[in-house]
């Protein structure tokens, strides 16, 4: 057998492989939640967006839910603004949410809709504020127009997914006034993710998931019950930036989403190691 029909061989094996898990995930909900170091290297944002479109043409319907903080910052720094956090959160006043709109809403949604269009995607972009998907109000005086999630309305989602469209979305809300709102990515995507009963939510991240000892890749934790990871956070095993991400998670699951994975997003094709094999990617949360 010669070198190259092997290898047809394989692709052939690793297909038939991967049959069960498509079956499972053909037109279900799954939202992938995308920012970090994944989405700052352009090699992995493109294995990304081949990702996504693969799963799409499979049948899974995908919602794709992205951040821009590296962005925000970075055009913030260009108009000489000084960016601001308290307890994580950017302190966003009226001239910065108007950078966050034309960050987020502009510049990083029509970039990610417009390569998952070149690798033969059909995607749309949209922020929370269209169709009013994200209704937010005041987080915090003290954080400006930082805003918490109300309600999502879920319509202008279902509506792109039934006529074969990837939704794009762009984590800006607003308030029944007209007032835009930041809003954390990691939040709205589990927001997202309950109001359309997804069978899955998959945070990516730049970390291998839920580790014992942080700095040990080796140390990561499979598979976690919300009350095995109530028990780490007691134990100290789950703390600094990695609490937020699992709360999102749980919040998930009790908004209705089957299971949540939190998984690195710098490991090549990790999406598709996650769905479509039996050793997944991250750390796996369910009830």
């Amino acid at each position: 057998m010669t070198d190259s029909s092997f290898s047809n061989a394989r692709r052939a094996e690793v297909l038939t492989q991967a049959l069960p898990y498509i079956k499972r995930y053909t037109g279900k909900v799954v939202v992938v939640k995308y920012g970090g170091n994944a989405m700052v290297n352009e090699t992995l944002k493109l294995q990304v967006m081949e990702d996504l479109v693969l799963l799409w043409l499979i049948g899974v319907k995908i919602v794709l839910v992205h951040g821009g903080g590296p962005e925000i910052s970075e055009l913030m720094d260009r108009l000489g603004k000084q960016p601001v956090f308290v307890d994580g959160l950017r302190v966003t006043d009226k001239e910065t949410v108007d950078i966050v709109q034309m960050v987020l809403a502009g510049k990083v949604n029509k970039t990610l809709v417009n390569l998952l269009e070149s690798h033969g995607g059909k995607a749309i972009g949209l922020s929370g504020v269209d169709g009013r998907l994200i209704e937010a109000r005041q987080k915090d005086p003290r954080l400006g127009y930082v805003g918490e999630v109300i309600r999502i309305h879920k319509k202008p989602l279902t509506d792109l997914m039934d006529n074969g469209y990837i939704p794009v979305v762009s984590t800006v809300g607003c308030d029944r006034q007209g007032n835009a709102y930041n809003i954390n990515g990691d939040t709205a995507a589990a927001y997202i993710a309950g109001a359309l009963g997804a069978e899955r939510l998959i945070m990516m991240t730049d970390i291998a998931g839920i580790l014992r000892n942080k700095n040990d890749p080796a140390t990561l934790i499979p598979e976690l019950t919300v009350e095995q990871a109530k028990a780490l956070y007691r134990e100290g095993v789950i703390s600094g930036g990695m609490i937020p991400k699992v709360d999102c998670c749980v919040t998930a699951l009790k908004e209705g989403v089957k299971n949540a994975v939190i998984m690195d997003g710098r490991v090549p094709h990790s999406i598709l190691m996650e769905l479509l094999t039996d050793e997944g990617a991250g750390t796996w949360i369910h009830e």
